[in-house]
């Protein structure tokens, strides 16, 4: 049986404006179980392009995508954005929270959507990954009344309510000081050694890059090295 959870093969995509620009360009890599990768790249390189075609949003592209051994390429959308509910957990540079709401009812809003669990058993579910991420003790509070850090971490627990196969993120320390962005790695580290969790991060930090299990190197739309 296959480990991967991810594949992307001879993936290119071009801007149409006033002129065609090319932005990714022949991009082919797999992704198993358990592992840690990271798409590190400056600025403009296309990284954020590339994560928005793997997450199934921009289904405009060259190439082919498998998630979980199934092909992602011109699915219809009802079924990407069912895969996109049932199999990849999103964590963003801003995080999105809804702070008319609890950290509680935040983290289980996906859960609540996919509905696949009774409301007891999400409820569970989503003190179950706060507790796992230190941060049970603000279930109650809303959102506007914690920090940065602890918001993001807030994220990180909403993106695994829903037990995701992966976890993709965009830049997730991009607004965050030194400390609380170790703190993300750290949590991230934790997540793929401990409990086999999936993860893709986009980052533009080489140091960050650098911590986790292999990095994906992009330069102008093309993968220099992996």
């Amino acid at each position: 049986m296959s480990n991967s959870v991810l594949e992307a093969s001879h993936i290119s995509k071009t801007f149409h404006d006033h002129i065609d620009v090319p932005v990714l360009k022949d991009i082919s890599f797999q992704i198993n179980k358990g592992e840690f990768v990271s798409v590190m790249g400056k600025s403009g390189c296309g990284k954020s392009t590339l994560l928005y075609i793997l997450s199934t949003m921009d289904t405009d592209y060259e190439g082919s995508l498998l998630i979980d051994g199934e092909l992602m390429t011109r699915k219809p959308g009802i079924r990407l954005a069912e895969v996109r509910n049932e199999k990849i957990g999103f964590v963003f540079q801003f995080h999105y929270l809804l702070n008319e709401f609890s950290v509680l009812r935040n983290v289980m809003l996906p859960g609540l959507k996919l509905n696949r669990q009774s409301e007891k058993q999400i409820e569970q579910n989503a003190l179950k990954w706060l507790n796992v991420l230190g941060i049970d003790h603000l279930s109650a509070r809303k959102p506007n009344l914690i920090s940065g850090g602890e918001k993001q971490r807030v994220a990180i627990a909403r993106a695994l309510i829903n037990d995701p196969l992966i976890i993709m993120g965009d830049e997730p320390t991009g607004n965050l000081d030194k400390k609380n962005s170790w703190l993300v790695l750290d949590i991230f580290k934790e997540l793929s050694e401990q409990f086999q969790q999936t993860l893709l991060i986009v980052t533009h930090d080489p140091e960050f890059a650098t911590h986790t299990n292999r990095m994906i190197e992009m330069e102008d739309g093309r993968i220099i090295r992996q």
